[in-house]
């Protein structure tokens, strides 16, 4: 009766105290009187206890003295007594910007000061205002990155351009919260179409080879993808979007934690189109993402994550430079498309040992399919010349599932501010793929593929391929001198790929085993000069073993043995410094030059197929720039542009000699600018500009030029597209819309030429356009 007694009273002092406690509510503004997304509570009574502000600014948190302190990036920690029932909190911006924190050049929480690379971020802040309803929105605010997608065709399938040529290689590696969304050797250009934008927190973009800690891909930029964590308290919110080219859009979000200890996040969106300005660009997604997050310990911390992804999409391909000049958005295909079923799993435990040790275990599961019937496979036949009614093509499918682990280390020790980082990854990916030829329909007056028939068992090739990865990294810090950092890396990789012929003496080539391996060096030094000033430098090397599908399929095989392509490696001498003043001005810019050998690149033969070839030596350099001031509080100019050439150095195919000469599709310059303005409290009005500079389309000399038989350059002359966007936000409730292409420029993502055509074709823009949207937020 007596131990009865004790728990009740100990219940009733517990129901107490929770009645003591007083709910307070706050929002957090910066100076502009804009809300801060995302910034971080901490109540300073109970550290193990805190939350984020959400899209509005707003948090609240069940507390008895009511101190906390508030953080945000490029502000000054605050330390705040709220009071019931509501505060209202203005950080000041930081004179000192080197605070910023990243945790992409190494896994682990660093300041900018410290990290010897170029890098891009995007705050939660900054993808809020954007609004995007599609990821190049974002990603082509990073000083250097272009993502080639139209708005009005390419249903987030994109090429991209980061210190690249527009390429569909194995250059970039994406990534969700540090880890790589699809394995080595199964590389999709397309690969950003299989992600959950609804549950983007923040982006960073390393840019350069990122290899040491990464592995192969990281050769152009790596883009991280940080998801959102869950909520102290219950918040979410529900809105609906659409725009005049067919697109129309439902985001969902919910989160809350669970007695403290267990905070629970989902989110999700559906988009579908329908009869948007350019023929057959019908395309349809939904994209989930659920985790939990359990905190056992203030010290011991397991997250686990679903992603799930389900997407079909007509395929227009690109059109003819004659139906491009006239205007005329009509595609001549009727039938090609993508669907593509992609699943990812993420559990991860972190232990602090202390404040110098931590011990990170990650494993990952994914389970990814693609079919389609793709319109750059598509070929029709000419006799003389002229079409004959009949062509070719393909069905194919590509699955994969990977089992990956990963464990990562820290230790933090006095000597020299030294902080060592050692890793091991292992990843077993099987994969299976198989090509069926098709029959193709042509309408012969319109040139419109208008039907096809399979023809079963006629393979191209089918195969399975078990993929192996295994790791081992390590990365030294060092401060010898107070503000000055020196970083080295070096990460080993092997791979091999065991290939299974699934037809045998009709397709493919015979059963193989093909094996890599490669040592990824980078090393680094950064000074904090003081007064935001930081200046860095460094000197990496990227590698990218061939694709499985490039390895297998490239071209016609009589030997009935694998292709002599070679891994691709490259060279990044870097220089770069940052700044932020007081009065609101912030400076980003980097010099590089990245050396290639052994590029893989495309090439056409004279039917139309895609032949891959390494390049010899390549080089690109340029320059990146950066500029983010706020001129008055309620005025905000930024601009992000970058200046490069990409030449081959060496380079001779099929007795032509391309040494010396410009690389196709590599505009040397690229920006966006944009001035946002506040007029009022919660109105922003933003003006934006996308510029994208003249290229080459074809390989010098390579081209027949329009009436004549000179071998010539086909080229495509740039561009400007001028967007105005207006946001605002009345209690829980945002309204935004945008005029795209405000003055209606005819212009292309991406041009190239086909010597099969013997013209420039046009993956084309967007004409003007209106997009508007609302939600409510609680």
């Amino acid at each position: 009766m007596r131990n009865l007694v004790l728990v009740w009273v100990a219940l009733l002092c517990n129901v107490l105290m929770a009645s003591a406690q007083t709910v307070f509510k706050a929002r957090v503004l910066g100076q502009d009187q804009q809300p801060l997304v995302g910034a971080t509570v901490v109540a300073l009574e109970d550290t193990s206890k805190g939350t984020m502000s959400d899209a509005a600014g707003v948090f609240s948190i069940r507390l008895n003295s009511g101190i906390v302190q508030i953080s945000s990036v490029g502000y000054r920690t605050q330390r705040v007594q709220l009071k019931a029932p509501f505060t209202e909190v203005v950080l000041q911006v930081s004179s000192e910007n080197l605070d910023e924190v990243i945790v992409s050049a190494s896994r682990e929480r660093q300041q900018r000061k410290e990290v010897p690379a170029a890098i891009g971020v995007l705050t939660a802040q900054d993808i809020e205002n954007t609004k995007a309803f599609g990821i190049e929105q974002l990603v082509n605010q990073v000083p250097g990155v272009f993502m080639s997608t139209s708005k009005a065709a390419s249903n987030e399938q994109h090429f991209m351009a980061t210190r690249s040529p527009i390429s569909t290689k194995s250059l970039f590696l994406y990534l969700e919260d540090g880890i790589p969304i699809r394995p080595v050797a199964v590389f999709n250009h397309n690969a950003l179409l299989e992600m959950n934008s609804t549950a983007f927190q923040r982006l960073e973009v390393v840019k350069g080879p990122a290899s040491s800690i990464y592995g192969s891909e990281a050769i152009g930029g790596s883009f991280n993808f940080i998801t959102k964590n869950p909520s102290k308290e219950l918040s979410g919110f529900v809105g609906v979007q659409g725009n005049s080219m067919g697109l129309r859009r439902i985001d969902l979000e919910a989160s809350t934690t669970l007695q403290d200890t267990v905070g629970v996040y989902v989110g999700a969106h559906h988009v579908r189109r329908v009869n948007g300005p350019v023929g057959h660009s019908n395309y349809e997604k939904t994209a989930v993402t659920f985790k939990v997050v359990t905190d056992f310990t203030e010290n011991l911390r397991w997250t686990n994550s679903i992603n799930y992804i389900n997407y079909r999409s007509d395929m227009s391909g690109s059109i003819s430079e004659k139906n491009y000049t006239d205007g005329d958005y009509q595609s001549n295909q009727t039938f090609t498309e993508r669907e593509a079923i992609a699943g990812r799993f993420r559990s991860s435990l972190v232990q602090r040992w202390d404040n110098d040790h931590k011990t990170s275990f990650h494993f990952i599961y994914r389970d990814n399919q693609m079919n389609q019937i793709p319109s750059y496979r598509i070929r029709q036949n000419r006799t003389s010349g002229v079409l004959n009614g009949t062509g070719s093509g393909e069905i194919n499918s590509n699955s994969f599932k990977s089992y990956v682990g990963l464990i990562q280390h820290k230790m933090d020790w006095d000597f020299a501010n030294t902080r060592v980082i050692i890793g091991a990854t292992t990843d077993y990916s099987p994969q299976e793929y198989q090509a069926e030829k098709i029959a193709v329909s042509v309408d012969a007056t319109t040139g419109t593929n208008t039907g096809y028939s399979l023809q079963p068992g006629n393979y191209i090739m089918k195969y399975r391929a078990d993929i192996y990865n295994h790791a081992g990294y390590a990365q030294v810090e060092m401060t010898p001198l107070p503000g000055l950092k020196l970083t080295g890396a070096l990460r080993y990789d092997s791979f091999t790929y065991d290939y299974e012929n699934l037809d045998k003496g009709n397709s493919g080539v015979e059963d193989t085993s093909v094996s890599y391996s490669n040592f990824a060096p980078k090393f680094g030094i950064s000074v904090d000069v003081g007064k935001g000033l930081g200046v860095y430098s460094n000197y990496s090397k990227g590698f990218t073993p061939p694709q499985v599908g490039t390895l297998f399929r490239n071209g016609k095989n009589k030997t009935g043995t694998a292709f002599s392509l070679q891994p691709a490696t490259f060279h990044n001498y870097e220089i770069g410094a940052f700044w932020m003043s007081s009065y609101g001005l912030k400076l980003d810019a980097a010099v590089y030059q990245l050396d290639g050998v052994d590029r893989l690149i495309s090439m056409r033969d004279d039917k139309g197929n895609f032949i891959q070839r390494n390049a010899g030596k390549t080089r690109s350099k340029g320059v990146e720039f950066g500029v983010d001031y706020k001129v008055l509080p309620s005025v905000r100019l930024r601009y992000s542009g970058s200046y490069a050439t990409h030449r081959y150095r060496s380079f001779v195919d099929n007795n032509k000699d391309f040494s010396n000469t410009t690389m196709p599709t590599a505009p040397k310059y690229l920006a966006m600018a944009s001035i946002a303005y506040t007029p009022i409290e919660d109105l922003l009005l933003t003006l934006e500009h996308e510029q994208v500079g003249s290229y080459n389309t074809s390989f010098e000399g390579q081209a027949v030029l329009t009436g004549t038989n000179t071998p010539g350059t086909a080229t495509y002359k740039g561009h400007q597209v001028v967007n105005f966007k207006a946001s605002y936000r009345y209690k829980n409730v945002e309204l935004w819309g945008e005029a795209l292409n405000l003055f209606d420029t005819l212009y292309a993502v991406r041009a190239s030429y086909s010597t099969w055509s013997k013209q420039n074709t046009y993956s084309i823009g967007n004409p003007r356009a209106f997009h508007v949207g609302i939600r409510y937020n609680f």
